[in-house]
């Protein structure tokens, strides 16, 4: 018990994290720990979606950018 606290939530979170458990019986802990691993993993991901945007937007703005395709707009 030691390792324990005491942590206060709202009544309709907690009804969120009853329907969010994969069994009955699963804890509340095993069911944070779990959705704080997913979202660590979830943002990491998302930081790495958005360097490749970033790096890939001169780019883009090369190949749309250009009187070649302005063409098509007349059209």
């Amino acid at each position: 018990m030691a390792n324990d606290s005491t942590i206060l939530i709202d009544k309709k979170i907690i009804e969120l994290l009853k329907e969010a458990k994969d069994h009955p019986r699963q804890t509340y802990n095993e069911l944070l720990e779990k959705m704080a691993k997913t979202f660590i993993i979830l943002k990491k991901r998302n930081q790495y979606d958005e360097f490749l945007h970033k790096i890939q937007q001169p780019k883009m703005k090369e190949l749309w950018n250009n009187e070649e395709d302005e063409f098509w707009d007349e059209i």
